[in-house]
């Protein structure tokens, strides 16, 4: 069942918990070299795969923005205040200074504008004015 909590929340308390609980992460650790066909390496990264994760995220929160309930609009709330917090916290806090965190703002942003425009959409899909007559 989906929630109106946010879920993306999520990826932001796994950020806050690796960052304070171990300093000195390093998001640029390769965590999986793949080998490519090309012959090339592509190393995939500690950041790269938290930023896939908060993606896969994101995908669930655009799923729940196409329900119409009253709970929809406290999950509409609630997304902003996650984003607005997240955004403060970019801005004031030495460890969220990091280019995995303002990708991660930004998927936030993603969410809240696409939680809006899709509710919109799906909201004028439903109700159908009829034009005048006469």
């Amino acid at each position: 069942m989906l929630t109106p909590i946010p879920l993306l929340i999520i990826p932001l308390a796994i950020y806050n918990i690796v960052v304070f609980l171990t300093p000195g992460v390093e998001w640029n650790a390769v965590i999986l070299p793949v080998a490519m066909v090309s012959g090339a390496a592509w190393p995939i990264t500690v950041g790269d795969a938290f930023l896939a994760l908060s993606l896969f995220v994101l995908l669930f929160e655009v799923l729940k923005a196409t329900r119409i309930s009253s709970r929809s609009i406290v999950d509409h709330i609630l997304s902003i205040l996650v984003f607005v917090l997240a955004l403060v916290e970019f801005l004031l806090v030495p460890q969220a200074a990091t280019s995995v965190f303002a990708l991660l703002v930004g998927i936030m942003l993603l969410d809240v504008i696409t939680g809006f425009s899709v509710s919109v959409r799906v909201a004028q899909r439903d109700v159908a004015l009829a034009p005048p007559t006469g």
